[in-house]
């Protein structure tokens, strides 16, 4: 593929863009949506999306990152991979449906039933857009994909926030959940003007079928590793410790779902183009995993610093009681920074089965960890979170480098730049804010907190680290333009 490196930068900034607008939004939802609804509301549709989120695991059964990763591939391939999604979609559909009554009897919450009933249809119209996805991803249309993804997030917020303000409760959420798989298969249909063909038994889809039912396994095992303790919340402690939880354990992932999102496509697909050139492979690895955690850093200082007036602007003053909780995962948003980059790595290379046996180590250790903390609520659960998942990282670390081209000492250096800025952040940070301390109200004192934190953090990382000819390069990258190169089914 010619011109890698300006696509890459090219449709980097694309989903950077997107990422921003989109958290924007998000954050903005919430902000609306803490102050329309109850943390009961929350709650409730909290126990079940602990439920479909294993099942929306499935969704794709890893055909769509089979698809991405595999140099080359044809049209009877992907046509009949989209027929097997469609299948899969209607099965997962039909259990959740089946599995309504018991829902309703583990949580003893007879609303649950309906709730269950509609967000089952989500597999449903996922599934028919998983293929087309795929499309955009191996063509490396970054932009098409980014302002979907914007598009779809608008509209759920918009239709959410609406219902929420009629007084519908808890349906906005849910209608929240249902509609960005909806707008988004409908979008990707439309941009990619692709149709499928025939299911075909010739079309040797076995290897693709292995390779992406190993990477649903590992995305389930490591789903109820990372989830698993709201089921346990909601099932001894209720639905509204549960929406408490729930709520400072979203605004936690914030940052870095929307930089996973905004980066981990781009890097996957560049990854997997240049698999088979050791060189290209490790210097695009690292540039990606850099800025990953150069952005995602200062997000964790500002959580662990900020976290009484973030909770008290975002979501209101019902919402304090998430406020501790909030702080004790801070810890959270810079460990998955440095350990989710890591299955780009482990994919784009084909090593899906370590990937898969990591899982296997840190899922058990993980929920021991917090039903370590459940006897003690919501704040135990965070703790014994937070604790395992510190002392895991390095380990993870040493397990997915090992015998790759990316060593340890690699990443020690990637994460030393980063590290030292934030110290020096945080320390002008507290500094400032001790000194300033109750002066002024919430919502000025965290601004002004925020900036002083990202202007010392970015003076250091540009100046005394030496990182601004990187970021310099990337802008320079962003300049450029790129030729249009034929589509994916063109080049098979």
């Amino acid at each position: 593929m010619k011109d890698l490196k300006e696509r890459v930068v090219r449709g980097g900034l694309a989903k950077i863009c997107a990422q921003a607008v989109t958290f924007t939004l998000r954050v903005g939802s919430l902000m609306v949506l803490a102050r329309l609804l109850e943390p009961k509301d929350f709650g409730l549709v909290g126990m079940v999306t602990a439920f479909t989120g294993v099942l929306y695991l499935f969704r794709d059964f890893g055909l769509s990152t089979a698809t991405v990763q595999r140099v080359d591939v044809t049209e009877d391939q992907i046509s009949t991979l989209f027929w097997i999604n469609i299948l899969v979609g209607a099965i997962l559909w039909l259990s959740l449906t089946l599995a309504a009554p018991f829902v309703v009897s583990f949580y003893h919450e007879p609303n649950l039933f309906w709730v269950t009933l509609i967000l089952a249809t989500g597999f449903l119209f996922n599934a028919a857009g998983v293929q087309h996805a795929a499309l955009l991803e191996r063509q490396m249309r970054f932009t098409t994909l980014a302002a979907i993804d914007v598009i779809s997030i608008a509209v759920s917020i918009a239709i959410s926030i609406i219902l929420a303000a009629a007084g519908f409760g808890y349906w906005a959420l849910v209608t929240m959940s249902i509609t960005p798989p909806f707008v988004m298969t409908v979008c990707f249909w439309l941009t990619t003007s692709w149709i499928p063909g025939k299911p075909s038994k010739q079309a040797q889809i076995r290897s693709l079928i292995h390779f992406g039912g190993t990477i649903t396994l590992n995305g389930v095992v490591t789903y109820i590793a990372y989830n698993f303790e709201k089921v346990l919340l909601g099932r001894f402690w209720g639905a509204e410790a549960l929406g408490i939880y729930g709520r400072a354990y979203q605004l936690i992932n914030i940052p870095t779902e929307n930089l996973n999102s905004a980066v981990g496509g781009i890097a996957f697909s560049a990854l997997s183009r240049v698999q088979d050139d050791p060189h290209r492979f490790k210097k695009y690895f690292l540039k990606g995993y850099s800025l990953t955690l150069a952005l995602t850093l200062p997000a964790t200082i500002a959580v662990a610093l900020f976290a009484k007036d973030i909770i008290l602007v975002l979501l209101g003053p019902k919402w304090k009681d998430s406020t501790v909780i909030f702080q004790l995962l801070a810890p959270t948003i810079m460990i998955f920074a440095l350990i989710n980059p890591l299955s780009w790595l482990l994919m784009s290379l084909g090593l899906v089965r370590r990937s898969l046996n990591i899982a296997f180590v840190l899922a058990p250790l993980v929920i021991a960890g917090y039903i370590l903390g459940l006897p003690y609520g919501p704040k135990g659960v965070a703790l014994g979170y937070s604790a395992v998942l510190t002392l895991w990282v390095i380990p993870h670390i040493a397990w997915c480098v090992h015998d790759t081209v990316i060593s340890v000492r690699d990443i020690l250096l990637a994460v030393s730049r980063p590290l030292i800025s934030g110290v020096v952040a945080a320390a002008s940070a507290f500094g400032l804010q001790f000194a300033y301390g109750q002066m002024i109200s919430p919502l000025p004192r965290l601004l002004l907190g925020i900036t002083i934190l990202f202007g010392v953090y970015a003076a250091m990382l540009l100046y005394i680290m030496g990182q601004k000819t990187v970021y310099l390069s990337l802008l320079q990258g962003f300049r450029k333009r790129t030729p249009i190169e034929e589509d994916a089914l063109a080049s098979v």
